[in-house]
């Protein structure tokens, strides 16, 4: 048998070795070319991951700003006003020899106008923008992007609501529709466009500071359930739009809370596009807006109230009197009552609740979850109507005062006595005693309880007498005392921590 030298054999295997590392030294190479030439790196595994590129920040929103501005316009609304004016020579004794007795009048007509802004939200031309826009406005007109100016005919306006629906006619109008502001979220990108102080059409940018707003306060009688922003709002942006950053009408412009001297200071309020279409609706449909109403007066349950009726946890809002012939009323709904849902919905606040009411069409049946002495209860209610004139007894809330023994409320009591309940314009048969003196130190005074209130109650028990008011307070201990406060006619309940 013939053997080669191992030499031999050695060097033929280190050739063939360095054939295959040249082969695949190569086919690396080719693969890594490939890859670079579709953008993509290899992978150890069989599993393909595409690259995902970074979202570039949003540094314009001029796209979303050209395509809405146009359906926001200007209004100009004029109210002329006839004001008798004494003639400037009526006190001149020559003059007035010489007109005798007629001493000239001179009507004179002034002209206010009012400056704001609107929303196109439909094809054929109608028009949102607030109530005190076109408030007693005679004449309307609106002044297009286009240089265009038209006139306007009001279609209805509410004032509880702060809105108005306008119509003109024209060709080639642009119109938002409203979108769903039940979507928006606080922290929410909002533009506001309008025409402030009629310099022209203005975009400023902001975000949702906060939802379900109540500006000028639930005792005013209007419904508001605002969206708060910082984009600055300004005079002549009221009936502007806000958009978010799809361009969708969020809500309709309305008031801002002034620092000193009016001027701005981020917080502004907007009515919500959901609320604006439900009004629009109702004005175009009927001409008016018809409300529900339950017909009682509520407030927000405290820690402190909670602990007192007894209740696991703070929830609810409390039922601080009941309007005689109302709805509530027919229902079995008692003052001292707990909502704490509608309709299997938790109640938690009162403007969102008396909101909520009012949205409903009188007639609307309700289902109400009320705690009454720690029970949970159901009660059906079938909504009245809201009135205008009755928007002291409608759903809201109040503040109110305090009593208790001189020593640990801090007050001094005496009886209610017919001539006193008289003085202080109180509904014949109210029982209680009458808070004569209020330590402005004590926990009464700290509670917000003033001379002239009634205390009618403590933690629901009746109190006529300061021995009752005594007696009931030191019963409560250390745990705050629940007072029923009469303040001329107006019930409310009140947490009081009595002095040790």
């Amino acid at each position: 048998m013939n053997f080669k030298p191992v030499s031999k054999r050695i060097s033929a295997i280190n050739v063939r070795i360095m054939a295959i590392n040249l082969v695949v030294f190569l086919t690396l190479i080719l693969a890594s070319a490939a890859c670079k030439s579709r953008g993509a790196t290899p992978a150890a595994s069989t599993t393909n991951f595409a690259p995902v590129a970074d979202a570039p920040p949003q540094n314009s929103y001029a796209d979303v700003v050209s395509k809405v501005a146009p359906a926001v316009i200007t209004i100009r609304a004029d109210k002329r006003v006839r004001m008798p004016q004494q003639s400037p020579f009526s006190d001149d004794p020559f003059f007035r020899g010489l007109f005798g007795s007629r001493t000239p009048q001179q009507p004179q007509e002034t002209l206010e106008r009012a400056l704001g802004s609107g929303v196109i939200v439909s094809a054929d031309g109608y028009i949102l923008t607030n109530h005190h826009v076109i408030d007693g406005a005679q004449d309307i007109k609106v002044d297009m992007n286009d240089g265009r100016t038209l006139d306007a005919k009001l279609v209805g306006s509410d004032q509880l609501s702060d809105l108005a629906v306008l119509k003109i006619t024209g060709t080639g109008l642009s119109y938002l529709t409203p979108g769903d502001s039940d979507k928006v979220r606080v922290g929410d990108v909002a533009l506001a466009i309008g025409n402030p102080f009629g310099v022209g059409q203005t975009v400023t940018m902001g975000i949702i500071s906060a939802k379900g707003r109540s500006g000028a306060g639930i005792g005013s009688g209007n419904f508001e359930d605002f969206l708060q922003t910082d984009a600055p709002i300004n005079q002549g942006n009221s009936g502007g739009a806000l958009i978010n950053t799809l361009g969708e009408l969020i809500g309709i412009n309305s008031q801002i809370l002034p620092g000193a001297g009016g001027t701005n200071i981020g917080i502004g309020f907007a009515i919500p596009s959901n609320m604006a279409r439900s009004v629009m609706d109702q004005l175009l449909k009927g001409g008016k807006v018809r409300r529900g109403q339950l017909g009682v007066r509520i407030g927000r349950v405290t820690s402190d109230m909670a602990t007192s009726l007894g209740m696991s946890e703070t929830k609810g809002v409390i039922v601080e009197s009941v309007q005689p012939g109302s709805a509530a009323e027919r229902a079995g709904i008692h003052q001292g009552d707990v909502i704490i849902a509608m309709d299997g919905s938790p109640t938690n606040d009162v403007n969102a609740f008396r909101n909520h009411v009012a949205s409903m069409t009188p007639g609307t049946e309700v289902t109400l979850t009320i705690v009454r002495d720690n029970r949970e209860q159901k009660f059906k209610v079938s909504l009245g109507e809201f009135t205008a004139q009755n928007t002291k007894t409608g759903e809201e809330s109040d503040t109110g005062p305090n009593a208790g023994g001189a020593g640990k409320l801090g007050v001094t009591v005496e009886p209610l006595t017919p001539e006193i309940a008289s003085e202080l314009s109180l509904r014949p048969g109210t029982q209680g005693v009458v808070v004569d003196s209020v330590d402005p130190a004590g926990p009464a005074a700290a509670a917000g309880i003033q001379r002239g209130d009634v205390i009618q109650e403590v933690n629901r028990q009746p109190v006529r007498s300061s021995a009752d008011l005594r007696a009931a307070i030191d019963k409560s201990g250390n745990k705050p005392a629940l007072l029923l406060i009469n303040r001329r006619g107006e019930t409310s309940f009140v947490t009081v921590r009595p002095q040790q």
